[in-house]
């Protein structure tokens, strides 16, 4: 990856994720969970993967590449799991912490820090195309095989490339095609259970879509003049044109460890 794709991404996921718990916690407790949500944090999606998961509650529930936490708070409240977070960027980390206190370790979604087969249920939402290409998105996939129990389920939110080249695709992301992510998910042990595009689920509250709207405006407020600030929202807006393009698209699927 070069300099620049690696500025980008640390930008996108360590600084703006900071930013982002200190306006979290300046808003109030309602604010948290959609703040740490931005991205790839919609709530159809975060439902239609629980109903999946299928998790009892109390169970523990791996977020390899967690962000800010926003997903696995959204867990803990609507199925009653306990999360153990996984998050390579240190600020990301230390804003799960103050947000939400859930364990968090720093560690990388190819390498997870976590014992083999120690939890039912797992997810990674939005990470694939975050890594460095296709060896390390199987890498990712086959880790969240290993620390799945034999019968676990794993959810994932995935962008999916539907051309063989992108018009300006953000720095730093490697999309697979559908096919090369099928390829990758049986190679790495893992059958598809169930698939939806994001794009068929319902819309955000008007209330979810308030709070997350309010959280832009203050972030924009006091960010909008610095590079960090200025080089996410870019990365945002790429993502967004290409989807609107329909040269991407945004799948969830639930798979299972056989």
């Amino acid at each position: 990856m070069s300099s620049d794709a690696d500025e980008a991404m640390a930008d996108e996921f360590d600084t703006v994720a900071r930013w982002t718990a200190e306006v979290a916690l300046d808003l109030g407790p309602g604010y948290h969970v959609p703040a740490a949500c931005r991205g790839s944090g919609q709530p159809a999606a975060l439902d239609w993967l629980l109903a999946g998961l299928r998790p009892a509650p109390g169970d523990l529930l791996i977020d390899a590449g967690a962000g800010v936490g926003g997903p696995a708070a959204y867990a803990c409240q609507h199925a009653g799991v306990r999360p153990l977070l996984a998050e390579p960027e240190p600020d990301a980390c230390r804003a799960s912490r103050q947000l939400f206190g859930f364990p968090v370790c720093q560690g990388d979604a190819t390498r997870l820090p976590f014992a083999d087969g120690v939890v039912p249920v797992a997810w990674c939402l939005g990470v694939l195309c975050t890594t460095s290409g296709p060896a390390a998105q199987l890498a990712v996939l086959r880790e969240l095989r290993r620390v799945v129990r034999p019968g676990g389920r794993i959810g994932l939110l995935v962008f999916l490339a539907t051309v063989p080249e992108l018009d300006d695709p953000p720095e730093g992301n490697h999309f697979p095609s559908a096919a090369a992510l099928a390829a990758q998910i049986g190679t790495a042990g893992l059958a598809v259970l169930d698939r939806a595009l994001t794009a068929d689920l319902p819309a955000p509250s008007p209330s979810w879509h308030q709070r997350t709207q309010a959280v832009e405006s203050e972030l924009q407020r006091r960010h909008a003049s610095h590079p960090a600030w200025r080089t996410a929202e870019d990365q945002h807006h790429r993502i967004a044109h290409l989807l609107t393009q329909g040269q991407l698209q945004a799948q969830v699927l639930l798979l299972h460890r056989p």
